[in-house]
């Protein structure tokens, strides 16, 4: 995939792993700025906000491979635990998580058995997961401020389409709207409105993927206004609702 788009603060429902085949990237998580080259795999968490934007002038290609987290279920906790991904690799574990990547992708692009693309794929997961003191690490929550940004998130989560106050969130969690807000935006990088917003349009991008019209998408998530939810999508998609259905 090729792309000259800079990409705004987003997250996925699935785990997500990239490689950057060609030209430099700069990656946004956990609050810092980081330069990701050729040849370099970056990987995030199910909902973890993250962006990425191509160095000025970069001839950038990169893949990336989406892993939905149900099929992690057959798995026990104790598997699940270590499934918390480096994004950034040492050198050694990053070219050999970078041929485990592309003989996934190859195989699921010429169709391989179900059989051997999830043998590859768990190949894949198991090099990634190895233990490096090397690599860079997503930042985890203190238990504390994890209980309620968990509880903020998953009343969003339940509630994403809806007008939702701070008063209202107040009551969910416990705590002062001063105290949420601020909680918020330090573990999630983004205030509860734009993480809000974020739900509505990864909502949308998986209506609009079963060729539904956008006008009803668009209501459905909470847009009264067509115009609005354009911009909104195109800022955090790169695309407009019609290029994006059209994609698909």
């Amino acid at each position: 995939m090729r792309s000259d788009l800079a990409y705004h603060k987003h997250f996925h429902e699935e785990y997500s792993i990239g490689l950057i085949d060609k030209g430099t990237t700069n990656a946004w998580c956990d609050g810092k700025l980081l330069q990701v080259d050729e040849g370099r795999l970056i990987s995030f968490p199910p909902k973890m906000i993250h962006a990425c934007q191509p160095q000025e002038d970069s001839d950038w290609e990169y893949k990336m491979l989406y892993i939905k987290p149900e099929w992690f279920q057959g798995l026990k906790q104790r598997e699940i635990d270590q499934l918390y991904i480096p994004y950034l690799l040492e050198d050694g574990k990053n070219k050999a998580c970078r041929l485990h990547l592309n003989r996934t992708m190859d195989a699921i692009a010429r169709k391989g058995t179900p059989l051997e693309i999830e043998t590859i794929l768990i190949e894949l997961l198991h090099a990634l997961v190895s233990q490096n003191s090397s690599d860079l690490e997503h930042e985890v929550l203190a238990n504390n401020d994890q209980k309620y940004v968990k509880s903020i998130k998953e009343y969003l989560h339940a509630h994403f389409a809806e007008h939702v106050t701070l008063e209202m969130l107040e009551n969910e969690t416990g705590i002062s709207r001063f105290h949420l807000v601020r909680l918020f935006k330090k573990w999630s990088h983004l205030p509860p409105h734009a993480y809000q917003i974020l739900l509505r349009i990864n909502h949308a991008k998986a209506e609009l993927a079963k060729q539904r019209a956008i006008a009803d998408v668009a209501a459905e998530v909470g847009f009264y206004d067509q115009s609005h939810f354009a911009k909104a999508f195109f800022k955090i998609v790169g695309a407009t609702p019609q290029k994006y259905a059209l994609s698909i």
